[in-house]
């Protein structure tokens, strides 16, 4: 397990930046494409899934930076694994939504192998799974509480 904790904190910007490189392409995107007359980005609905997505980016990159704080600050800690657990979790759960959102975003696009967005979103459901599944971080960050 000790070299999870270590590992599994680089899983965690993996998928943050996978996250982050969705989001900047969806905005670009919405900014671009016109529908009805209008770009993408000046319908409200499509500016709250922007946001949100947003802001699922930045709640990960401020879990990411703490638990690489508390193991530069560290390395012996014990809330290194319960960190290291939600950060991956959190990190990997954000890439995978802001992918799926940014598919939608791009529509049928959103599946050609030209657009990004596609292959983000395959590479983002691998964080998901390898160094123990996000399944396998609840039960890690349950018993790290229940100590």
């Amino acid at each position: 397990m000790t070299t999870f904790n270590y590992s599994r904190p680089g899983i965690a910007p993996q998928a943050l930046g996978i996250a982050a490189g969705a989001l900047e392409a969806a905005v670009k995107y919405a900014k671009e494409r016109v529908q009805f007359g209008k770009t993408l980005s000046s319908f409200q609905g499509m500016r709250w899934m922007l946001a949100e997505m947003a802001l699922s980016v930045e709640a990960a990159r401020g879990l990411v930076y703490r638990v690489a704080c508390l193991i530069d600050d560290d390395p012996n800690s014990t809330d290194i694994p319960k960190f290291a657990s939600m950060a991956k979790w959190i990190a990997s759960d954000t890439a995978m939504k802001v992918t799926t959102d940014a598919v939608q975003i791009f529509g049928g696009y959103g599946y050609i192998r030209e657009y990004p967005v596609e292959r983000m979103m395959r590479d983002a459901k691998i964080t998901q799974i390898y160094k123990g599944t996000n399944q396998v971080q609840r039960i890690i960050v349950a018993n790290q509480l229940l100590k």
